[in-house]
Protein backbone atom coordinates (compact mmCIF):
# COMPACT_ATOMS: atom_id res chain seq x y z
CA UNK A 1 0.00 0.00 0.00
CA UNK A 2 1.41 3.89 -0.67
CA UNK A 3 0.60 6.38 2.13
CA UNK A 4 -0.55 9.11 -0.09
CA UNK A 5 -1.46 11.27 3.28
CA UNK A 6 1.73 13.40 3.04
CA UNK A 7 0.57 14.95 -0.51
CA UNK A 8 -3.21 15.15 0.13
CA UNK A 9 -5.92 17.40 2.03
CA UNK A 10 -8.14 15.26 4.18
CA UNK A 11 -11.80 16.10 3.51
CA UNK A 12 -13.87 17.47 6.74
CA UNK A 13 -17.06 18.31 7.97
CA UNK A 14 -18.34 22.45 7.94
CA UNK A 15 -19.96 21.61 11.29
CA UNK A 16 -20.73 19.79 14.21
CA UNK A 17 -24.76 19.37 13.23
CA UNK A 18 -23.44 17.82 9.25
CA UNK A 19 -21.40 15.34 10.93
CA UNK A 20 -24.43 14.34 13.77
CA UNK A 21 -26.82 14.10 10.86
CA UNK A 22 -24.94 12.25 8.33
CA UNK A 23 -24.24 9.52 11.91
CA UNK A 24 -27.46 9.46 12.31
CA UNK A 25 -28.59 9.17 8.43
CA UNK A 26 -25.50 5.90 8.58
CA UNK A 27 -27.40 4.55 11.47
CA UNK A 28 -31.52 5.45 10.50
CA UNK A 29 -31.65 3.52 7.30
CA UNK A 30 -33.58 0.81 6.14
CA UNK A 31 -32.79 -1.05 9.45
CA UNK A 32 -35.19 1.23 11.72
CA UNK A 33 -37.79 0.12 9.40
CA UNK A 34 -38.07 -2.39 6.68
CA UNK A 35 -35.88 -4.67 8.97
CA UNK A 36 -36.63 -3.60 12.37
CA UNK A 37 -40.36 -5.06 11.50
CA UNK A 38 -39.88 -8.03 10.53
CA UNK A 39 -37.20 -8.90 13.13
CA UNK A 40 -39.60 -7.61 15.83
CA UNK A 41 -41.88 -10.13 14.50
CA UNK A 42 -39.44 -13.10 14.78
CA UNK A 43 -37.99 -12.20 17.76
CA UNK A 44 -41.59 -11.99 19.90
CA UNK A 45 -42.37 -8.23 19.26
CA UNK A 46 -41.72 -6.20 22.71
CA UNK A 47 -39.25 -8.87 23.98
CA UNK A 48 -36.88 -8.10 20.97
CA UNK A 49 -37.46 -4.09 22.03
CA UNK A 50 -36.56 -4.45 25.06
CA UNK A 51 -33.26 -6.49 24.32
CA UNK A 52 -32.59 -4.21 21.45
CA UNK A 53 -32.46 -0.98 23.90
CA UNK A 54 -30.41 -3.37 26.28
CA UNK A 55 -27.80 -3.30 23.22
CA UNK A 56 -27.34 -0.41 22.29
CA UNK A 57 -27.25 0.88 25.58
CA UNK A 58 -24.36 -1.62 27.10
CA UNK A 59 -22.76 -2.42 23.66
CA UNK A 60 -23.57 -0.25 20.70
CA UNK A 61 -23.10 3.08 22.48
CA UNK A 62 -19.53 2.34 23.77
CA UNK A 63 -19.04 0.54 20.76
CA UNK A 64 -19.74 3.23 18.73
CA UNK A 65 -18.13 5.52 21.01
CA UNK A 66 -14.36 3.25 20.42
CA UNK A 67 -15.17 3.64 16.63
CA UNK A 68 -15.32 7.40 16.97
CA UNK A 69 -11.87 7.84 19.19
CA UNK A 70 -9.84 5.11 15.88
CA UNK A 71 -11.54 7.35 13.41
CA UNK A 72 -10.54 10.86 15.02
CA UNK A 73 -7.33 9.79 16.00
CA UNK A 74 -6.05 8.42 13.38
CA UNK A 75 -7.70 10.73 10.83
CA UNK A 76 -7.38 7.70 7.83
CA UNK A 77 -9.91 5.02 6.81
CA UNK A 78 -10.80 2.13 8.75
CA UNK A 79 -8.29 -0.30 6.80
CA UNK A 80 -4.78 2.53 7.44
CA UNK A 81 -6.12 3.41 10.94
CA UNK A 82 -6.60 -0.11 12.58
CA UNK A 83 -2.94 -0.56 11.36
CA UNK A 84 -1.52 2.57 12.06
CA UNK A 85 -2.98 2.14 15.79
CA UNK A 86 -2.51 -1.55 16.55
CA UNK A 87 -0.13 -2.79 13.94
CA UNK A 88 0.07 -4.71 10.96
CA UNK A 89 -1.61 -7.97 12.70
CA UNK A 90 -4.74 -5.61 12.83
CA UNK A 91 -4.72 -5.14 8.43
CA UNK A 92 -7.86 -8.47 8.50
CA UNK A 93 -10.04 -6.43 10.63
CA UNK A 94 -9.98 -3.39 8.61
CA UNK A 95 -10.34 -5.34 5.63
CA UNK A 96 -13.29 -6.99 6.97
CA UNK A 97 -14.60 -3.05 7.80
CA UNK A 98 -14.56 -3.22 3.77
CA UNK A 99 -15.62 -6.03 2.64
CA UNK A 100 -18.98 -5.83 5.09
CA UNK A 101 -19.30 -2.14 3.87
CA UNK A 102 -19.41 -3.69 0.01
CA UNK A 103 -21.10 -6.71 0.48
CA UNK A 104 -24.20 -4.97 2.66
CA UNK A 105 -24.30 -2.27 0.17
CA UNK A 106 -24.47 -4.75 -2.74
CA UNK A 107 -28.06 -6.31 -1.40
CA UNK A 108 -29.23 -3.83 0.53
CA UNK A 109 -29.10 -1.63 -2.50
CA UNK A 110 -31.71 -3.92 -3.96
CA UNK A 111 -34.09 -3.68 -1.24
CA UNK A 112 -33.71 0.45 -1.46
CA UNK A 113 -34.63 -0.07 -5.37
CA UNK A 114 -37.83 -1.80 -3.81
CA UNK A 115 -38.36 1.75 -1.98
CA UNK A 116 -37.89 3.88 -5.02
CA UNK A 117 -40.30 1.83 -7.35
CA UNK A 118 -42.64 1.35 -4.32
CA UNK A 119 -42.87 5.22 -3.57
CA UNK A 120 -43.38 5.77 -7.54
CA UNK A 121 -45.67 3.31 -7.81
CA UNK A 122 -47.66 3.96 -4.61
CA UNK A 123 -48.25 7.27 -6.16
CA UNK A 124 -49.30 6.37 -9.33
CA UNK A 125 -51.98 3.67 -7.17
CA UNK A 126 -50.84 0.92 -9.66
CA UNK A 127 -49.60 -1.56 -6.86
CA UNK A 128 -53.41 -2.91 -6.98
CA UNK A 129 -54.96 -5.21 -4.29
CA UNK A 130 -52.70 -8.04 -4.31
CA UNK A 131 -49.62 -7.05 -2.66
CA UNK A 132 -48.20 -10.15 -2.31
CA UNK A 133 -47.86 -10.68 -6.21
CA UNK A 134 -46.96 -7.59 -6.64
CA UNK A 135 -43.66 -7.34 -4.76
CA UNK A 136 -42.91 -11.28 -6.69
CA UNK A 137 -43.21 -8.96 -9.69
CA UNK A 138 -40.82 -6.32 -8.81
CA UNK A 139 -38.32 -7.80 -6.23
CA UNK A 140 -36.71 -10.11 -8.24
CA UNK A 141 -35.24 -9.92 -12.11
CA UNK A 142 -35.33 -7.41 -14.44
CA UNK A 143 -37.76 -4.69 -12.76
CA UNK A 144 -35.19 -5.31 -9.56
CA UNK A 145 -31.99 -4.95 -11.34
CA UNK A 146 -32.95 -1.87 -13.00
CA UNK A 147 -34.35 0.00 -9.56
CA UNK A 148 -30.66 -1.60 -8.13
CA UNK A 149 -28.98 0.42 -10.79
CA UNK A 150 -30.89 3.44 -10.87
CA UNK A 151 -30.72 3.74 -7.16
CA UNK A 152 -26.49 3.25 -6.99
CA UNK A 153 -25.63 5.39 -9.55
CA UNK A 154 -27.41 7.76 -7.01
CA UNK A 155 -25.61 7.05 -4.17
CA UNK A 156 -22.31 7.55 -5.89
CA UNK A 157 -23.32 10.88 -7.68
CA UNK A 158 -23.56 11.76 -3.68
CA UNK A 159 -20.23 10.34 -2.65
CA UNK A 160 -18.47 11.49 -5.76
CA UNK A 161 -19.69 14.76 -4.68
CA UNK A 162 -17.50 14.96 -1.36
CA UNK A 163 -17.80 15.48 2.79
CA UNK A 164 -18.88 18.77 2.43
CA UNK A 165 -21.12 18.55 -0.85
CA UNK A 166 -22.08 15.32 -0.96
CA UNK A 167 -22.59 13.89 2.41
CA UNK A 168 -23.26 16.61 4.66
CA UNK A 169 -25.87 18.23 2.56
CA UNK A 170 -27.58 14.82 1.80
CA UNK A 171 -27.83 14.63 5.54
CA UNK A 172 -28.66 18.46 6.72
CA UNK A 173 -31.73 18.03 3.85
CA UNK A 174 -33.18 14.81 4.04
CA UNK A 175 -32.86 13.28 8.05
CA UNK A 176 -35.29 16.12 9.16
CA UNK A 177 -38.02 15.10 6.26
CA UNK A 178 -37.22 11.87 7.17
CA UNK A 179 -38.43 12.79 10.97
CA UNK A 180 -41.27 14.68 10.38
CA UNK A 181 -42.57 12.06 7.70
CA UNK A 182 -41.61 9.52 10.25
CA UNK A 183 -43.74 11.61 12.92
CA UNK A 184 -46.43 11.97 10.86
CA UNK A 185 -47.36 8.50 10.24
CA UNK A 186 -47.04 7.78 13.83
CA UNK A 187 -49.83 9.76 14.84
CA UNK A 188 -51.84 8.88 12.14
CA UNK A 189 -51.39 5.55 13.13
CA UNK A 190 -52.33 6.12 16.18
CA UNK A 191 -55.98 7.07 15.15
CA UNK A 192 -56.97 3.84 14.01
CA UNK A 193 -59.41 1.53 15.48
CA UNK A 194 -58.18 -1.85 16.85
CA UNK A 195 -54.37 -1.17 16.81
CA UNK A 196 -53.84 -1.15 20.44
CA UNK A 197 -53.26 -4.83 20.15
CA UNK A 198 -50.50 -3.80 18.03
CA UNK A 199 -49.25 -1.75 20.49
CA UNK A 200 -49.65 -4.33 23.22
CA UNK A 201 -47.86 -6.88 21.01
CA UNK A 202 -44.89 -4.46 20.66
CA UNK A 203 -44.06 -3.03 24.04
CA UNK A 204 -45.52 -5.39 26.04
CA UNK A 205 -42.85 -8.18 26.59
CA UNK A 206 -43.50 -11.93 27.55
CA UNK A 207 -40.48 -12.34 30.62
CA UNK A 208 -39.91 -16.12 28.82
CA UNK A 209 -38.64 -14.51 25.96
CA UNK A 210 -35.96 -11.94 27.20
CA UNK A 211 -33.70 -15.70 27.57
CA UNK A 212 -34.42 -16.86 23.90
CA UNK A 213 -31.41 -17.10 22.19
CA UNK A 214 -32.76 -16.66 19.38
CA UNK A 215 -34.53 -13.47 20.61
CA UNK A 216 -31.29 -12.29 22.21
CA UNK A 217 -28.98 -13.13 18.58
CA UNK A 218 -32.00 -10.98 16.88
CA UNK A 219 -31.79 -8.02 19.48
CA UNK A 220 -28.01 -8.14 19.07
CA UNK A 221 -27.89 -8.28 15.36
CA UNK A 222 -30.42 -5.45 14.80
CA UNK A 223 -28.35 -3.35 17.26
CA UNK A 224 -25.35 -3.88 15.10
CA UNK A 225 -26.92 -3.24 11.75
CA UNK A 226 -29.05 -0.31 12.62
CA UNK A 227 -25.99 1.70 14.58
CA UNK A 228 -24.00 1.24 11.59
CA UNK A 229 -21.28 -0.71 14.02
CA UNK A 230 -18.46 -3.19 12.87
CA UNK A 231 -18.34 -2.21 9.77
CA UNK A 232 -16.07 0.97 9.94
CA UNK A 233 -19.00 3.59 8.78
CA UNK A 234 -18.35 5.22 12.11
CA UNK A 235 -14.79 5.25 12.36
CA UNK A 236 -15.08 6.52 8.67
CA UNK A 237 -16.75 9.51 9.68
CA UNK A 238 -14.86 10.42 12.33
CA UNK A 239 -12.36 10.62 10.43
CA UNK A 240 -13.13 13.87 8.74
CA UNK A 241 -13.66 15.18 12.72
CA UNK A 242 -11.16 18.25 12.99
CA UNK A 243 -12.85 19.56 16.19
CA UNK A 244 -12.57 17.96 19.36
CA UNK A 245 -16.07 17.16 20.21
CA UNK A 246 -17.27 14.83 22.92
CA UNK A 247 -17.03 11.87 21.19
CA UNK A 248 -19.29 10.04 23.91
CA UNK A 249 -21.90 12.31 23.90
CA UNK A 250 -21.61 12.31 20.38
CA UNK A 251 -22.25 8.38 20.48
CA UNK A 252 -25.19 8.57 22.89
CA UNK A 253 -27.01 11.29 20.19
CA UNK A 254 -26.43 8.92 17.05
CA UNK A 255 -27.66 5.70 19.19
CA UNK A 256 -30.63 7.68 20.76
CA UNK A 257 -31.55 9.54 17.61
CA UNK A 258 -31.30 6.06 15.96
CA UNK A 259 -33.55 3.80 18.71
CA UNK A 260 -36.02 6.63 18.23
CA UNK A 261 -36.43 6.45 15.14
CA UNK A 262 -36.57 2.45 15.33
CA UNK A 263 -39.07 2.78 18.07
CA UNK A 264 -41.46 4.83 16.51
CA UNK A 265 -41.50 3.13 13.00
CA UNK A 266 -42.71 0.17 15.56
CA UNK A 267 -45.31 2.70 16.16
CA UNK A 268 -46.47 3.12 12.92
CA UNK A 269 -45.81 -0.38 11.26
CA UNK A 270 -47.06 -2.75 13.93
CA UNK A 271 -50.84 -0.22 14.84
CA UNK A 272 -51.04 -0.89 11.08
CA UNK A 273 -50.37 -4.63 11.24
CA UNK A 274 -53.13 -5.67 13.53
CA UNK A 275 -56.03 -2.57 12.44
CA UNK A 276 -55.94 -4.37 8.68
CA UNK A 277 -55.40 -8.08 10.42
CA UNK A 278 -52.45 -8.76 8.68
CA UNK A 279 -50.71 -10.78 11.92
CA UNK A 280 -51.17 -14.04 10.39
CA UNK A 281 -49.65 -12.62 7.00
CA UNK A 282 -46.43 -12.15 8.54
CA UNK A 283 -46.58 -14.99 11.67
CA UNK A 284 -46.95 -12.79 14.32
CA UNK A 285 -47.75 -15.52 16.82
CA UNK A 286 -46.79 -18.28 14.36
CA UNK A 287 -43.99 -19.87 12.04
CA UNK A 288 -42.24 -17.29 9.68
CA UNK A 289 -41.32 -18.12 6.89
CA UNK A 290 -37.85 -18.65 6.26
CA UNK A 291 -37.31 -16.18 4.03
CA UNK A 292 -39.41 -12.70 5.67
CA UNK A 293 -37.52 -9.81 3.95
CA UNK A 294 -40.53 -8.90 1.68
CA UNK A 295 -42.50 -8.60 5.15
CA UNK A 296 -42.87 -4.99 5.35
CA UNK A 297 -43.63 -4.18 1.23
CA UNK A 298 -46.22 -6.49 1.70
CA UNK A 299 -48.28 -6.23 4.52
CA UNK A 300 -48.48 -2.54 4.31
CA UNK A 301 -49.88 -2.52 0.99
CA UNK A 302 -52.26 -4.86 1.79
CA UNK A 303 -53.51 -3.25 4.77
CA UNK A 304 -53.78 0.52 2.68
CA UNK A 305 -55.24 -0.44 -0.36
CA UNK A 306 -58.61 -0.24 1.29
CA UNK A 307 -58.44 3.48 2.20
CA UNK A 308 -58.63 3.95 -1.57
CA UNK A 309 -56.40 7.59 -1.91
CA UNK A 310 -55.75 8.30 1.54
CA UNK A 311 -54.40 4.75 1.80
CA UNK A 312 -52.16 5.73 -1.48
CA UNK A 313 -51.12 8.64 0.05
CA UNK A 314 -49.91 7.14 3.18
CA UNK A 315 -48.07 4.48 1.40
CA UNK A 316 -46.26 6.70 -1.08
CA UNK A 317 -45.35 8.90 2.39
CA UNK A 318 -43.82 6.01 4.14
CA UNK A 319 -41.84 4.66 1.15
CA UNK A 320 -40.59 8.07 0.24
CA UNK A 321 -39.41 8.46 3.91
CA UNK A 322 -37.83 4.48 3.42
CA UNK A 323 -36.20 5.78 0.59
CA UNK A 324 -34.60 8.65 2.22
CA UNK A 325 -33.65 6.71 4.88
CA UNK A 326 -31.88 3.74 2.36
CA UNK A 327 -30.30 6.29 0.60
CA UNK A 328 -28.29 8.22 3.69
CA UNK A 329 -27.23 4.89 5.15
CA UNK A 330 -26.47 3.91 1.86
CA UNK A 331 -23.88 6.83 1.12
CA UNK A 332 -22.00 5.96 4.28
CA UNK A 333 -21.80 2.13 3.21
CA UNK A 334 -20.22 3.63 -0.03
CA UNK A 335 -17.95 5.70 1.97
CA UNK A 336 -16.42 3.28 4.22
CA UNK A 337 -15.15 1.57 0.43
CA UNK A 338 -14.01 5.07 -1.30
CA UNK A 339 -11.98 6.34 1.70
CA UNK A 340 -10.06 3.01 1.91
CA UNK A 341 -9.43 3.12 -1.58
CA UNK A 342 -8.16 6.58 -1.05
CA UNK A 343 -6.14 6.70 1.53
CA UNK A 344 -4.97 2.98 0.85
CA UNK A 345 -3.85 3.46 -3.24
CA UNK A 346 -4.53 6.85 -3.55
CA UNK A 347 -7.09 7.29 -6.07
CA UNK A 348 -9.56 10.45 -6.30
CA UNK A 349 -12.73 10.10 -4.75
CA UNK A 350 -14.42 10.53 -8.02
CA UNK A 351 -12.41 7.27 -9.38
CA UNK A 352 -12.75 5.24 -6.00
CA UNK A 353 -16.86 6.35 -5.79
CA UNK A 354 -17.21 4.82 -10.10
CA UNK A 355 -15.39 2.11 -10.41
CA UNK A 356 -16.11 0.42 -6.97
CA UNK A 357 -19.92 1.78 -6.79
CA UNK A 358 -19.88 0.06 -10.44
CA UNK A 359 -18.40 -3.13 -8.57
CA UNK A 360 -20.89 -3.35 -5.64
CA UNK A 361 -23.72 -2.83 -8.14
CA UNK A 362 -22.28 -6.36 -10.29
CA UNK A 363 -22.47 -8.06 -7.02
CA UNK A 364 -25.73 -7.26 -5.87
CA UNK A 365 -26.95 -9.15 -9.17
CA UNK A 366 -27.59 -12.04 -6.95
CA UNK A 367 -30.15 -10.70 -4.74
CA UNK A 368 -31.66 -8.79 -7.05
CA UNK A 369 -32.45 -12.56 -8.68
CA UNK A 370 -33.00 -14.48 -5.54
CA UNK A 371 -35.14 -13.48 -2.28
CA UNK A 372 -33.01 -16.76 -0.65
CA UNK A 373 -29.56 -14.83 -1.42
CA UNK A 374 -30.39 -11.93 -0.15
CA UNK A 375 -31.60 -13.05 2.67
CA UNK A 376 -28.84 -15.53 3.33
CA UNK A 377 -26.26 -12.47 2.64
CA UNK A 378 -28.18 -9.89 5.50
CA UNK A 379 -28.33 -13.14 7.90
CA UNK A 380 -24.50 -13.49 7.51
CA UNK A 381 -22.40 -9.92 6.32
CA UNK A 382 -25.17 -7.96 7.91
CA UNK A 383 -25.79 -9.44 11.47
CA UNK A 384 -22.75 -11.72 11.91
CA UNK A 385 -19.82 -10.26 10.66
CA UNK A 386 -20.94 -7.01 12.31
CA UNK A 387 -20.75 -8.53 15.55
CA UNK A 388 -17.31 -10.25 15.01
CA UNK A 389 -16.21 -6.59 14.04
CA UNK A 390 -17.64 -5.08 17.08
CA UNK A 391 -15.75 -7.51 19.42
CA UNK A 392 -12.16 -6.64 17.45
CA UNK A 393 -12.84 -3.24 17.35
CA UNK A 394 -13.59 -3.76 21.43
CA UNK A 395 -10.35 -5.61 22.13
CA UNK A 396 -8.15 -3.56 19.84
CA UNK A 397 -9.20 -0.28 21.52
CA UNK A 398 -9.55 -1.41 25.01
CA UNK A 399 -6.34 -3.97 25.15
CA UNK A 400 -4.18 -2.89 22.34
CA UNK A 401 -4.42 1.43 22.65
CA UNK A 402 -5.99 1.74 26.29
CA UNK A 403 -4.31 4.92 26.67
CA UNK A 404 -4.02 6.10 23.43
CA UNK A 405 -7.85 5.69 23.34
CA UNK A 406 -8.16 7.64 26.58
CA UNK A 407 -5.94 10.84 25.81
CA UNK A 408 -7.99 10.80 22.26
CA UNK A 409 -11.70 10.27 24.45
CA UNK A 410 -10.76 13.31 27.11
CA UNK A 411 -10.52 15.83 24.98
CA UNK A 412 -13.91 16.32 24.93
CA UNK A 413 -14.74 13.72 27.54
CA UNK A 414 -12.66 15.63 30.47
CA UNK A 415 -15.01 13.71 33.29
CA UNK A 416 -12.22 10.71 34.17
CA UNK A 417 -15.21 8.82 35.66
CA UNK A 418 -17.11 8.93 32.41
CA UNK A 419 -13.94 7.89 30.92
CA UNK A 420 -13.62 5.05 33.12
CA UNK A 421 -17.26 3.57 32.98
CA UNK A 422 -16.70 3.50 29.23
CA UNK A 423 -13.56 1.62 29.64
CA UNK A 424 -15.07 -0.87 31.71
CA UNK A 425 -17.41 -1.27 29.49
CA UNK A 426 -15.04 -1.41 26.08
CA UNK A 427 -12.92 -4.24 28.17
CA UNK A 428 -14.85 -6.19 29.86
CA UNK A 429 -18.81 -6.03 29.49
CA UNK A 430 -18.95 -5.63 25.78
CA UNK A 431 -16.47 -8.14 24.81
CA UNK A 432 -18.24 -10.88 27.26
CA UNK A 433 -21.74 -10.02 25.67
CA UNK A 434 -20.54 -10.05 22.31
CA UNK A 435 -18.48 -13.46 22.56
CA UNK A 436 -22.00 -15.10 23.94
CA UNK A 437 -24.39 -13.61 20.84
CA UNK A 438 -21.49 -15.15 18.44
CA UNK A 439 -21.84 -17.96 20.16
CA UNK A 440 -25.72 -18.15 19.58
CA UNK A 441 -25.08 -16.58 16.27
CA UNK A 442 -22.80 -19.40 14.65
CA UNK A 443 -25.47 -22.12 13.73
CA UNK A 444 -27.58 -19.27 11.69
CA UNK A 445 -24.40 -17.81 10.02
CA UNK A 446 -23.20 -21.17 8.83
CA UNK A 447 -26.70 -22.12 7.65
CA UNK A 448 -26.40 -18.43 5.46
CA UNK A 449 -22.41 -19.01 4.35
CA UNK A 450 -23.70 -22.39 2.63
CA UNK A 451 -26.63 -21.21 1.39
CA UNK A 452 -24.61 -18.24 -0.21
CA UNK A 453 -21.88 -20.58 -1.46
CA UNK A 454 -24.28 -23.03 -2.75
CA UNK A 455 -26.65 -20.39 -4.76
CA UNK A 456 -22.80 -18.79 -5.61
CA UNK A 457 -22.23 -22.02 -7.43
CA UNK A 458 -25.11 -22.27 -9.13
Amino acid sequence: MTDPAATRSRDSWATRAGFILAAVGSAVGLGNMWRFSYVAAEGGGAAFVLLYLVFVAVIGVPIMTSEFVVGRMSQESPVVAVQRLGGPKWAPLGWMFVFCGFGILSYYSVIAGWTMRYALDATRGIIGTDAGAYFQSVATGVPAIVTHVIFMALTIFIVVAGVKRGLERAALVLMPLLFLLLVALAIWAATLGGGAAGYGYYLRPQLGELLDPNVIRLAAGQAFFSLSLGMGAMMTYASYLTSKENLGREAATVALCDFGVAFVAGLVIFPVIFHFGLSSTIGLGGAISDNTVGTLFIALPAGLDSLGTLGRVVLSTFFIMLFFAALTSSISLLEVVVSAVIDGWGWSRKQAAIWFGVMIALAGLPAAFNLNFLDAADKFVGNFLLIVGGFFTAILVGYTIPAKADAELAQGMTDPALRKAWAFFVRYLSPVLLLIVIWFMLPTAWNALVTLLTLGRG
